[in-house]
């Protein structure tokens, strides 16, 4: 097993725990155990549909013998009416699994309607949008898989997969120079072929960046469009470059004209709203 799928069943083991705890009574109560249905995934508003497989993980570790049926894949364009799966099963099954599936659906088809609209918005561009860590905590590898269903790329998963020399690490270390020096000393020690990223502040802090060497990349943090621009040229595409803080939709295209390589959007899984869609009898 992956550890992206173990942490997939670690959240569905949890959601399930949390919402029907000692047992769904409303459910359990009014319908029999033998009586048999048919739902159907009815989307209510236009965007990009994503967790259709998760979707399908929730209704077999529920309930195995439940029968999905899939009519859209994820990544699709979706719209008022579609109907992307259809699911067959007990109806006491179909009731109990019907709020997680919708909100995990509900949360992933937000997140890459947006994706999608900020990487249309690149196009043309060689730039990536990437998110970040600002995720819901416990649902970060779902909205992370729905970044890249949307068209975005993953910054790192977490803190284990990259080191990233942010400005708290620079100045708790005493300076850039003493950060990246102890970053690369630990990654030999330790045996970690991990990728180094450091934040700069300042075109002076992205001068002794420069100087020193030893990351991959380089992230300019709160530039201006007009600053971004002359450290893109001063890094002379010897790093990949980085664009973070404060960037908006509406500047977006901006400060990828400036050639940076990513920029990396908190927007993409913070403030989402999730795509509308029901599950109804059929």
């Amino acid at each position: 097993m992956t550890k992206e799928q173990e942490l997939i069943d670690r959240l569905i083991d949890l959601a399930f725990a949390e919402d029907i705890g000692d047992g769904d009574h409303t459910t359990l109560s009014c319908i029999p155990d033998t009586a048999m249905g048919k739902s159907k995934l009815l989307i209510k508003e236009p965007g990009i549909l994503a967790g259709i497989e998760v979707a399908k993980e929730v209704f077999r570790r529920f309930d195995p013998t439940m029968k999905v049926t899939v009519y859209m894949e994820d990544g699709s364009e979706v719209k008022p009416g579609d109907v992307p799966m259809v699911v067959e099963g007990k109806v006491q099954s179909l009731l109990q699994t019907e709020r997680l599936m919708l909100n995990i659906m509900q949360r992933m088809s937000g997140i890459a309607t947006m994706t999608h609209k900020y990487a249309e918005r690149l196009e043309g561009t060689h730039t990536k949008v990437l998110d970040t860590r600002k995720t819901t905590p416990g649902m970060r590898i779902l909205e992370k898989m729905a970044v890249k269903i949307g068209g975005g790329e993953n910054h790192r998963i977490g803190l284990f997969d990259m080191i990233l020399l942010k400005d708290n690490h620079v100045d708790f270390a005493g300076g850039i120079d003493k950060a990246i020096t102890r970053a690369k000393e630990y990654c030999k020690a330790k045996g970690k072929d991990l990728k180094i990223e450091i934040e700069v502040r300042n075109l002076d802090e992205l001068q002794q960046v420069l100087d020193l060497g030893g990351v991959d990349r380089i992230m300019f943090d709160n530039f201006t469009p007009e600053l971004t621009r002359k450290a893109v040229e001063m890094v002379g595409g010897r790093y990949e470059t980085e664009s973070s803080g404060g960037i908006t939709f509406d500047t977006l295209r901006q400060y990828a004209e400036c050639g940076v390589d990513f920029i990396s959007v908190g927007a993409l899984t913070h403030s989402v709203k999730g795509l509308d869609m029901s599950f109804k009898a059929c």
